[in-house]
């Protein structure tokens, strides 16, 4: 019952680092869509990753098609700031549950989200004017963890 966690085209890699330490820490497994805006061999994102990359399962995909083919059973919800329901007020599925998120940049591409409007999260803040988004790996973080509180933290103490 692994929790699935999806970057779609990430461009920072220190956020990408610090969400695969997220995903050691949690046993999720990640998911990156390319093309991504730096080289997985790039010091800052093996830095931020610090030694947990050998305990990560990572899978990665050449584009948003390919991660669909080869995931077929998945129950993907898009985190977007442009979501009606907040991460909290959906309840997640225990199997093939993935959690995808947008680059930095733009978020998850208007097209996906309207062929998946039911399945949009957000993570609810002040006035969005003010504050556009929260940080990439920030969100992941608080949105795992959400959906591992309704698991009731499996395998964790």
């Amino acid at each position: 019952m692994p929790l699935h966690v999806v970057l779609l085209e990430p461009e920072i890699p220190q956020n990408t680092g610090n969400i695969a330490r997220t995903c050691v820490a949690t046993e999720s497994i990640l998911h990156l869509i390319g093309p991504l805006g730096f080289s997985l061999d790039e010091k800052h994102v093996k830095r931020a990753g610090l030694d947990y990359w050998d305990l990560l399962d990572l899978r990665y995909y050449e584009s948003y098609k390919e991660f669909l083919d080869k995931n077929p059973n998945a129950k993907v919800y898009y985190a977007t700031t442009k979501a009606e329901k907040a991460h909290s007020d959906m309840v997640y599925p225990k199997e093939d549950c993935y959690i995808m998120f947008g680059k930095e940049t733009k978020g998850i591409p208007e097209e996906i989200l309207n062929d998946n409007k039911e399945t949009c999260i957000r993570i609810p803040m002040v006035d969005i004017k003010r504050a556009r988004s929260l940080n990439l790996s920030n969100s992941v973080a608080i949105v795992v963890y959400e959906v591992l509180r309704q698991y009731n933290y499996p395998s964790m103490r």
